[in-house]
């Protein structure tokens, strides 16, 4: 029988996503509950999302914090990225980096996964490294227009192919394996 975790996100392009990947493997509902983000690491915004969650769940459950890391910046925005295109939009992000000539960049996705209340969130994280270019691609999913990893922007690729190489789908193909190892040795 697969596992069933609840899925902490009220964004309907990420969990389209989990569920492409994860299932059927892993049975994946969703729950949105409006968790509040600390200031730190992006382990550390993960980890407390992660408790937070587990706790009002009371039950296994499975948060996601994303960041896009300008190598020019020191890794900023990071975990605030949300923010930053919220202000700015796409053009706006692009504009961060106009006085440098390094554009690369890095997409970094983490899950944190608690089994219940009281217990320690496990990390998974994964990371794409790629470029901020000028938008190209529909606009329907974040900051997926102004990434580029190897020629197109994650907004110009299927959504299959995306899937095989994301920031998300790394991470999450860390967690597939995480629960295949805790099922063989069940």
């Amino acid at each position: 029988m697969a596992p069933t975790i609840h899925f902490i996100t009220g964004n309907a392009n990420k969990l389209k996503e989990v569920k492409a990947i994860l299932e059927p493997q892993i049975e994946v509902h969703n729950q949105p509950l409006d968790l509040e983000e600390i200031q730190g690491t992006i382990e550390e915004v993960a980890d407390s999302k992660c408790r937070r969650a587990a706790d009002l769940v009371n039950g296994p459950v499975l948060v996601e914090d994303t960041a896009l890391c300008f190598n020019a910046l020191g890794g900023l925005p990071g975990p605030y990225i949300k923010w930053f295109l919220d202000r700015t939009g796409h053009q706006g992000l692009n504009n961060l980096l106009a006085a440098y000539e390094d554009k690369s960049a890095e997409a970094v996705c983490t899950f944190a996964y608690s089994p219940g209340p009281g217990r320690d969130p496990i990390i998974f994280q994964g990371r794409t490294p790629g470029r901020i270019v000028p938008a190209r691609g529909p606009s329907k999913f974040g900051w997926d227009p102004v990434f580029e990893f190897e020629g197109k922007t994650y907004a110009e690729m299927e959504s299959a192919e995306k899937n095989k190489i994301s920031h998300r789908a790394r991470a999450l193909k860390k967690l597939q394996a995480w629960f295949e190892s805790q099922q063989e040795t069940a």
